[in-house]
Formats: structure tokens, C-alpha cells, sequence
């Protein structure tokens, strides 16, 4: 069996392969290119290559095009890019019924019925968000029988409004958080993702195989989900638009969870008004959600309508230069965006925040707790092969051939040797860190100073895959956003050597719409992005 049958395996003609048997099959990328469900490679067909979900969606309104032709030219795509040609791996699984629910709504369109904007629009879901027919697994081996009886709150929101779920992207296993020397992109069930810009560079994580794909055009939008950094950091390594929302504002009831504190679900697109367009359908306060009544009243009716020109005239805008200085191009990347805020009419000035960073080792004390307790919750209520934490450490040392080949577990067994979230020691983390983050760092300069945003490099460029060493970041600007909950946006704002860089936004709780608006005027203005090159290597 090769990944593209494991990516199938919620069909019900291959629930009967046992678990050994997709331990050997799914542990490596596939050595040949298979074609995916429905491919019909060599046909003519839709050009789907940099095509947004806006105009998508206008061309379908005019009668143009058919959600059934977008989701099979979709396919043909992946077929094309990601299993055979540069082999991106960023897809683990297709929906089996990925075209049928296209033909659907395109009946569902010639009736009259049209359920919005998103109606007929093929996305990918990270796989870490229950979708019902599909297996949902975190990337790891352990749970590639996990088959969710129904769909996460954000995923039957998104088909409520029209979207087609073409399949599901790969991620860092267990979304990073397994190991503390751990390859962004790489998981036991997926394999190692790769960078479309530059193939031994790095798509960082945790939704790697979303920043991946949607840069390559394997769809033109998709859902990441963040918990310090998981949205913003492949959306800017991969050349895209990328919202971390306010906690709470997108629903997490259905997504396997690291932090009740900090998780999130987010959009990830080529373009601003895609992440807003995609916003739109996956934005709604969910009740079983801890942090969703407080959401209530505070979404926009429509995130499309921030897409403005203009939208920084006038604005006040802090640099966090705190998060500059380890890298020439990004810093010049800086200088540029902030000249161009300046130039459409914007005030931009220093900010110094007195606790910057200090939230660290609060905030991985308040993430291992918190795993712990989600986790054992998630697995528990949604039936998984594996009922907790506990459990998955053993599994994983049973299996730790195909499991663990290149880096262990020391998250999961320093997760698992915590205590309940009764423990005064994780209140105190717990508030430390938000206080820190939030109230006295990025509250307190947008306060201060009266500023609409704080603005900040979002990462250094893209590193090369390393399974010797794990990761090797270098800087990142986008941390005290995720710790105080509080929502962040990513555009792209330049490149090194053809790896792109982006500069995140940073506001107030449900500022999303303003935030979409602020990178929308400086998208415009920038015109930053460029197409992935595929490049094997970097030249020396």
C-alpha cells in the first residue's frame, strides 16, 4: 500500500487492512507516483495554478466554471505535484467523496440555491480536525484508525457554507509537540512535507502541509490551526496570507488539542481577501468552546468587507524592534513594509515591550499541563484506538521503528508527569504567562501609545530539513500574540535568496476585521508575493 491508499483509508473497502500493515505502508513517503481518487492526469484541464477562491467563486456565480470540474482539476493537481513531480507530500488523505459532494452543490447551484460565497470551494483541513468519512490523526501512526463519527464544529461550518473538503493536509506530528528535537513538517503517518520554493528547505509547523500546499496551488484556500506560532510561521515560510484568530472567535470543539489557552484554528491563503472570504465561513461561538461565549457578538457579519485600500491611513502602528536584528534580509524586509505603511498615510513608531519574552517558560509549563488534560479528554470522548497520553507513550515505544525513527517523545513524557489543572503550580504559569504576554506586553504598548497594531517580522526564512538536529530557528516575531490569545495576521513582505518573509500584525481581541484590512492595504501596496520555484536546493 502506498500513501496515496493510506490517504483513502476512510473508505470503507480498506477499514479492513490491519494496523501493521499501515505501519510499513505510511511510515515513508511513497518511492513512486501514485494517482489520487478521480486524477484523470494528461486530460485538459482547469488551470487551477495561482487561481484565488475569489475569483473561483466568481467564476462559478457567472456559470463559468462547476465546483465539480474546480475539485476534479484540484485533484489532477495533486496528483501531478504532490505524489509524483516535486513530491511536496503536504497531502495525507483524500476525501473519498470529494467529487460527489461537488456534484452536489453544483446541483444544489442550478436549483437556485447558492449557501454563499464559499459554495462549490474546495479546501484542505489540517489533520488534526475531526471530519467525518476521514481518519484524523495528527500525523501519527498511532491513530491512523482514529475514523471521527462526526465533523469538528469548524468543519460543518465550512460544509454548511458551501465548501467542498477536498482532503486533508500533513502536519508536525501531534502538532509539534511531541519532542523537543522534532523536524517541522514531518509526521509517522505522513512523511517529511516539503518547502515549494526551495525542496530541502524547511515548511515549518505545525501546518506545514497546509503552508505547503496552498503555496503550490493543491487548493487555493485551507484551514491551519496555531498554537504559538502553527498559522503564522508556514503562512510566512510558504509566501502566504495567514490569520491567527482570537481565541475562541473560530471553535476548537472536534480539533485534537495542546492548549485550551492558546489553540485556534485559522485560514491560510494566497491572497488577504481569501483569508477573509475563508474566515467568514469557519468564524462562530460555539458553546461547548470554553472561550466561545465570549465570542458572541464580537464577529464581524463579514470580514470581506475590511478589505480596504486604504485602511491604514491614519493608523498608528508600533514595531516591535525586539524581534529584528538576527537576520540582514528580514530586517530589510522590515524597513520596506514599514515605509510603505508610512507612505499610505500611516504613523509608525518604536515600541519596547519590558517583559518580552519572559512568558516562555510560564507559557511551556501552562502547554504541557494543559495536553495533558485536553488530550486525554479528546481522546476519550471521540472513541480514538488510544484513550490517553499515557497509552500513546507506550504505543509509541512498542512501535518505535516506524514511530519514532528520527526523534523521541520527551513532550509527551514531560506532559504525561504533570499533574491536574488543579495544581496551583499551573495557575500560576498560567496567569504569569497571559499577564506577561497579554496585559503588561501587548495590551500595554497598544495602550500606551494609543496604536491600532503592533507590527513585527514573522520569521526568519526558511531553514533546511534537518532530521539530525530538528529545527533550526533563528527569529520570530509572532509569539506574544499566541500567549496572550489575542489575534495576528501574516503577509508576505518580501524574500531571501527566493525564500519569502512575512510581517505580522498584532491587535486587540476580535480586531481581526481591522487587522485583515491592514494587510490587505499593505498586500496592495507591497506586492510581495511570488509563485513557488520548486528549486531543488539553494545555489552555493
Amino acid at each position: 500500500m502506498q500513501i496515496s491508499d493510506c490517504r483513502s483509508i476512510a473508505d470503507g473497502r480498506l477499514l479492513i487492512v490491519l494496523v501493521t500493515a499501515i505501519l510499513v505502508s505510511c511510515s515513508t513517503p511513497p518511492t513512486s507516483a501514485p494517482q489520487s481518487p478521480g486524477a484523470t492526469v494528461g486530460k485538459p484541464g482547469i488551470d487551477v495554478v495561482e487561481l484565488s477562491a475569489t475569483e473561483a467563486r466568481d467564476r462559478m456565480a457567472s456559470g463559468s466554471l462547476t465546483s465539480e470540474a474546480l475539485t476534479q482539476a484540484y485533484l489532477d493537481r495533486i496528483a501531478k505535484v504532490d505524489d509524483a513531480g516535486p513530491t511536496l507530500n503536504a497531502v495525507i488523505e483524500l476525501n473519498p467523496s470529494a467529487m460527489s459532494d461537488a456534484a452536489a452543490l453544483d446541483a444544489e447551484r442550478k436549483a437556485g440555491k447558492i449557501r454563499g460565497p464559499l459554495h462549490g470551494i474546495p479546501i484542505l483541513i489540517k489533520d488534526n480536525v475531526d471530519v467525518a468519512g476521514m481518519v484524523n490523526s495528527a500525523g501519527s501512526l498511532a491513530m491512523a484508525g482514529h475514523l471521527p463519527k462526526q465533523d469538528a464544529f469548524v468543519a460543518k461550518r465550512l460544509r454548511d457554507a458551501g465548501a467542498v473538503i477536498l482532503g486533508k493536509a500533513n502536519l508536525s506530528e501531534w502538532a509539534n509537540f511531541r519532542s523537543t528535537r522534532s523536524s517541522s513538517g514531518w509526521s509517522s503517518r505522513g512523511g517529511q512535507t516539503r518547502n515549494p520554493y526551495v525542496l530541502d528547505r524547511n515548511p515549518c509547523g505545525s501546518s506545514s502541509g497546509t503552508g505547503s500546499a496552498i503555496a503550490a496551488s493543491l487548493a487555493a484556500i485551507g484551514v491551519g490551526t496555531e498554537t504559538d506560532g502553527s498559522i503564522i510561521c508556514p503562512a510566512s515560510v510558504n509566501g502566504l496570507a495567514g490569520l491567527k484568530p482570537t481565541v475562541g472567535l473560530v471553535s476548537r470543539t472536534g480539533i485534537i488539542p495542546i492548549s485550551v489557552s492558546q489553540d485556534t484554528a485559522g485560514p491560510m491563503a494566497r491572497t488577504v481577501s481569501d483569508v477573509a472570504l475563508l474566515l467568514n465561513g469557519m468564524a462562530g461561538a460555539d458553546d461547548a468552546d470554553p472561550s466561545g461565549a465570549a465570542a458572541a457578538g464580537r464577529i464581524a457579519a463579514d470580514y470581506t468587507a475590511f478589505l480596504k485600500a486604504d485602511a491604514i491611513k491614519g493608523k498608528r502602528f508600533g514595531v516591535v524592534r525586539q524581534a529584528m536584528g538576527y537576520h540582514s534580509d528580514v530586517d530589510a524586509s522590515m524597513t520596506k513594509a514599514i515605509d510603505a505603511l508610512k507612505a499610505g498615510g500611516a504613523e509608525v513608531i518604536d515600541v519596547k515591550i519590558p517583559t518580552y519574552n519572559d512568558w516562555n517558560d510560564a507559557e511551556f509549563s501552562v502547554l504541557l499541563y494543559e495536553f495533558k488534560d485536553g488530550l486525554n479528554t479528546y481522546l476519550k470522548n471521540s472513541g480514538a484506538p488510544h484513550a490517553s497520553l499515557e497509552a500513546l507513550i507506550a504505543w509509541n515505544k512498542a512501535n518505535a521503528a516506524q514511530a519514532m525513527p528520527i526523534f523521541g517523545q520527551e513532550i509527551f513524557e514531560q506532559a504525561q508527569a504533570k499533574g491536574p489543572l488543579s495544581d496551583a503550580a499551573y495557575k500560576k504559569a498560567r496567569d504569569g504567562a497571559r499577564r506577561m504576554a497579554g496585559k503588561d506586553g501587548l495590551l500595554a504598548a497598544l495602550e500606551k501609545d494609543k496604536l491600532d497594531a503592533l507590527v513585527a517580522p514573522s520569521l526568519s526564512p526558511a531553514w533546511p530539513t534537518d532530521h539530525v538536529l530538528g529545527d533550526h530557528f533563528v527569529g520570530a516575531g509572532y509569539g506574544m500574540a499566541a500567549v496572550a490569545g489575542t489575534p495576528s495576521l501574516t503577509v508576505p513582505s518580501g524574500d531571501s535568496h527566493g525564500l519569502p518573509l512575512g510581517i505580522t500584525f498584532m491587535g486587540r481581541a476580535y480586531s481581526e476585521g481591522a487587522l485583515i484590512g491592514f494587510g490587505y492595504a499593505l498586500e496592495q501596496t507591497l506586492k510581495a508575493r511570488k509563485p513557488p520555484t520548486f528549486k531543488a536546493t539553494l545555489a552555493q
